[in-house]
C-alpha cells in the first residue's frame, strides 16, 4: 500500500518521508495487519475449531473497543485526512458481517465505515469489485 500510495504523493495517502505525520499511517497499517486482519483470518478457515473462533471474535471485540475509542472526534484512523491506514481498516471492518460481528456496538467505528463508504472513489471501487 505505501509503494502504491508514494508513486501518487499528490494523492496524500502517505505523508511524505520522514515526517511524523507517515509515521502515524505506519503504525496504523501495522495495527490493521498485525491485530485486525491477523485475528480475522482463523475465522474463515473452514477447519478452525468453532472455540477458536469464538476467541478471535472476543480478540476482534477488544480491538474494536480500542479502535471506537481512537476514532472518537476523528474524521479518520490519523486525523482529519483520509489515508492508505483508512483504505486497509475499511477493507478489514468491512469483514466482519460475515464472520458474526455486528459493528453496531462501537457508533465511532459504524459512523467511520459509513463515512469512508460514501467517498466517491470508495464506491466506485465496492461497485467495480462487485462488493456493492
Amino acid at each position: 500500500m505505501q509503494f502504491l500510495a508514494d508513486q501518487k504523493p499528490a494523492s496524500g495517502l502517505m505523508p511524505a518521508v520522514g515526517t511524523i505525520d507517515r509515521y502515524g499511517v505506519q503504525e496504523w497499517l501495522n495495527f490493521v495487519a498485525s491485530e485486525l486482519h491477523k485475528t480475522f483470518s482463523p475465522i474463515f478457515r473452514p477447519t478452525t475449531p468453532e472455540e477458536f473462533k469464538t476467541m478471535s471474535r472476543e480478540n476482534i471485540g477488544k480491538r474494536l473497543d480500542w479502535v471506537d475509542k481512537e476514532l472518537a472526534g476523528k474524521q479518520y484512523i490519523t486525523g482529519e485526512k483520509f489515508t492508505a491506514a483508512d483504505a486497509y481498516l475499511f477493507a478489514v471492518l468491512r469483514w466482519s458481517p460475515r464472520v458474526g460481528i455486528d459493528l453496531k456496538k462501537w457508533p465511532n467505528i459504524t459512523a467511520y465505515v459509513d463515512r469512508v463508504s460514501a467517498r466517491p472513489k470508495v464506491q466506485e471501487a465496492l461497485k467495480a469489485e462487485g462488493l456493492q
